[in-house]
């Protein structure tokens, strides 16, 4: 009979060591096996708490999508005022906290985007994703934009954000997470500008 409390500590281990497999291996080559190894548990107790590898790489990425909330929430909380600005601002340092631009994260986050094009679960779980980040985005551009410009800006940052990350990702070399968000908040200032015309 296992011991009570142990399913948020066993699954939490889990996890880890899913991040730690595709680190190491990839997701193709990050094999129950190889990830029961790691863990130091049974490749049956993966299938008892998520099923299937898929089961386990949604529970893995559902745990970096919360580490990106903390860290957006975190960054909130820390800003100087309670401005668009400054929420935008924490929105973008969210996306490239330290849990976000690790190896292990980061490599989860490219086979998850992979294979989100190919199973029903994983494609809803990015949709989740995308609109969250859009619509959080919308909201604040919302309150110094009008509508349509707000729209266009939130889509702007989205995909600068997506595409600083990715482009970092894919260099091979270390990730300039300064540099990342320098060039983010000179998109924000730029968008931002537009009410001063």
């Amino acid at each position: 009979m296992p011991k009570v409390g142990m399913q948020p500590i066993r699954r939490q281990q889990l996890i880890q060591a899913t991040l730690e497999a595709v680190d190491q291996v990839g997701l193709n080559d990050a094999s129950i096996a190889l990830i029961a190894r790691i863990a130091g548990v049974s490749g049956g107790i993966i299938s008892h708490y998520f099923k299937d590898k898929n089961g386990l790489l949604e529970a893995t990425m559902r745990h970096l999508m919360m580490a990106l909330g903390d860290a957006v929430s975190r960054r909130r909380a820390a800003q100087p005022d309670n401005s668009p600005r400054s929420r935008l601002r924490a929105v973008i340092e969210g996306n490239f906290d330290a849990s976000q631009i690790n190896t292990p994260a980061t490599k989860t986050w490219l086979a998850f985007w992979a294979s989100s094009m190919h199973h029903p679960q994983l494609r809803r779980l990015q949709r989740v994703n995308k609109h969250r980040l859009y619509s959080n985005l919308c909201h604040e551009f919302r309150l110094v934009l009008d509508s349509s410009t707000a729209r266009s800006a939130a889509l702007g940052l989205a995909a600068l954000i997506d595409g600083l990350w990715l482009r970092s990702v894919l260099s091979g070399e270390s990730f300039d997470a300064p540099q990342a968000m320098q060039v983010a908040f000179d998109y924000i200032d730029q968008q931002l500008s537009k009410t001063d015309s």
